[in-house]
């Protein structure tokens, strides 16, 4: 994939890898209620995310910011790609990335509802471990923890 690069992301970033999120959970989760505003998302990528996790983006060239990644210590905290580029490569090298820089190992929670998420994760040597109800997620929307060990 030619003309996107991996980068930490810096704080001009955050508006940008804040617009990918919300584009990608609304076109992967319609089903699923999100607890927070555009505006919530948009200030929490702003003054946590960014600042505070290991956050990478993939910058297209001629397209800014087309997918985002967080890492928080051993949690794949979150991987989001604007939906025009899903199925072009850019997850598999986000996770190639994420395992890199977590060679011990990774955790990572995906909705249930996910399937797509969930078959592309297992496709990468994570394991469910775990199945919960939702009740300590904000969305109270069930959920599943997956492991990835070297």
């Amino acid at each position: 994939m030619t003309g996107v690069v991996l980068r930490r992301a810096v704080a001009a970033d955050a508006p940008a890898a804040a617009d990918v999120w919300l584009r990608s959970f609304t076109a992967a989760l319609p089903t699923v209620v999100r607890p927070r505003t555009d505006d919530d998302v948009r200030a929490y990528f702003r003054d946590v995310v960014v600042p505070l996790r290991e956050t990478w983006v993939a910058e297209a060239a001629g397209e800014r910011i087309v997918g985002v990644m967080v890492l928080d210590g051993e949690l794949l905290s979150q991987l989001y790609l604007d939906p025009r580029w899903r199925g072009r490569g850019l997850g598999d090298r986000f996770v190639a990335l994420a395992k890199e820089r977590g060679p011990d190992g990774l955790t990572l929670w995906a909705f249930q509802v996910n399937g797509p998420a969930r078959r592309f994760y297992e496709r990468h040597g994570f394991v469910a471990v775990e199945f919960t109800d939702g009740d300590d997620n904000e969305e109270r929307e069930p959920d599943v923890r997956y492991v990835w060990r070297p």
